[in-house]
């Protein structure tokens, strides 16, 4: 295990499992500086999430190169509507600075020789077509919705995914 899965993994696993999660891809990868500022973009807003004047008590990181997650601890305080709206609102600052889009649904990530690769839905039905993937491919479930599911379901095969209806 790496340097940054040994400190991602620390980071997540205090959170219980009933941590809701957001998580945000980009189809192409960040360069190593560009993680490094976006980590520290994510470290202040997090530190400074609030819900009806409530500290989140939230996380975040830098995930496979692309993958920005969000993680909150629901215990202490929920998340609402306008907390919501201010991360969101701080994904699209990311997506300004880096030039890059986090919310497009219908990019689908996948692993192949040891590396996170992004496809459109097309090529994505092409690469499933061609067998250069198949449905034993893992596939990146970004729907998750709580650390549980992040943690067990978040890569999963593809014919085990919602991502088959797709190919």
């Amino acid at each position: 295990m790496n340097e940054q899965s040994t400190i991602t993994q620390n980071k997540f696993e205090t959170f219980p499992a009933t941590s809701r999660v957001w998580i945000y891809q980009s189809k192409t990868a960040f360069s190593e500086t560009d993680i490094t500022k976006i980590r520290t973009h994510i470290n202040a807003f997090t530190q400074q999430w609030a819900s009806h004047n409530r500290a989140l008590q939230a996380t975040g990181d830098v995930l496979h190169g692309r993958f920005i997650v969000l993680m909150v601890d629901e215990s202490m305080a929920g998340a609402s509507g306008c907390s919501i709206d201010s991360s969101v609102h701080f994904i699209k600052e990311i997506e300004q600075v880096y030039k890059v889009d986090l919310f497009d649904r219908m990019t689908f990530t996948y692993e192949k020789d040891g590396a996170v690769h992004a496809a459109d839905r097309e090529k994505f039905a092409a690469l499933y077509a061609s067998g250069e993937i198949n449905d034993d491919t893992r596939v990146y479930d970004n729907l998750v919705n709580t650390k549980a599911d992040f943690d067990q379901s978040w890569k999963v095969r593809l014919g085990d995914s919602w991502h088959k209806r797709m190919v």
